[in-house]
């Protein structure tokens, strides 16, 4: 496409945002010919480093600025984490690529959960990752952790450890400082993990047709199954909640608001879309009921 106009992609300015992106500008020029730029946007969540994030507006706090990028035309999509998108996208949006996902698991840094001594303070600031950790290990005491992932890395308590997405990790070539991967099994990653996703307005039929040349099937049926199960129960970071759909399966996990109450199930997911998606949101009605969400 020699002389186009670049295809202007917005993104969170993080390293790890920046890189994710990067990648799938090349995605984009190597599938297409087309040029791409990048618009770099602050959101709340980068603004606010000092408050939990399920404090202040949980899932959507990483992504509302991009998204309204899109929306003002100062970019043509937006690339996300696909683990930070509500369930639903704002009216006017389009999710028209879910890139193929890197490893969903989450890992412990520092030291695996057989090093770390009974009583030892475990980082992070999410409330799944805390509850999955908890119900295995309930001697753990857990802190906040915020930050990019330099940041992180610097906050790694003395005896103990902080969560990281895989994923995350090795965007950046960092995948060295993995002390233990998680069974995503058992430690049920948040929904989308490991995924990057890229919306356009829903009108933009160009650029639709663009950025279906990086939209990855496979990992299109799985998240958005996923989302389905985020989607039933209604809620993003302020619960306690994974899924993860992988090799037919689709494992869900909720936590109750009183340990060590939880659900956990594994099922076969149907090989069409609208059947996973139904399975989804049955398996997540079922978790509402058991834990009294």
């Amino acid at each position: 496409m020699a002389g186009a106009a670049p295809l202007r992609l917005a993104t969170r300015g993080s390293p790890q945002a920046r890189t994710q992106a990067h990648l799938v500008a090349e995605a984009i020029t190597a599938a297409t010919g087309r040029p791409t730029d990048l618009v770099l946007v602050e959101t709340t969540g980068d603004r606010n480093q000092s408050v939990p994030l399920h404090t202040i507006g949980g899932q959507g706090v990483f992504v509302k600025e991009v998204q309204q990028a899109v929306l003002d035309g100062r970019a043509e999509a937006a690339v996300h984490s696909a683990k930070d998108l509500p369930s639903e996208s704002p009216g006017g949006l389009w999710l028209a690529a879910f890139c193929a996902r890197r490893d969903a698991a989450d890992a412990l840094v520092g030291r695996p959960l057989t090093g770390l001594a009974t009583g030892a303070v475990v980082a992070t600031g999410s409330v799944r990752r805390r509850a999955q950790l908890a119900s295995v290990r309930p001697d753990l005491q857990f802190v906040e952790l915020r930050g990019n992932i330099a940041r992180r890395l610097e906050q790694i308590p003395d005896g103990g450890a902080i969560v990281m997405a895989v994923a995350a990790l090795d965007v950046l070539g960092l995948t060295e400082h993995v002390a233990e991967r998680l069974d995503p099994a058992v430690f049920v990653p948040a929904v989308g993990q490991g995924c990057v996703a890229v919306e356009c307005r829903a009108d933009d039929s160009a650029t639709r047709h663009l950025l279906a040349g990086v939209d990855d099937p496979a990992t299109r049926f799985a998240v958005s199954t996923e989302r389905a199960f985020l989607a039933e129960l209604g809620a993003g970071c302020t619960l306690p909640l994974g899924a993860y759909c992988v090799a037919g399966e689709l494992h869900a996990f909720l936590a109750g608001d009183e340990p060590p109450t939880e659900f956990r199930e594994t099922v076969t997911v149907p090989g069409d879309v609208d059947g996973a998606v139904a399975l989804a949101a049955a398996v997540a009605r079922r978790a509402r009921a058991a834990v009294g969400s």
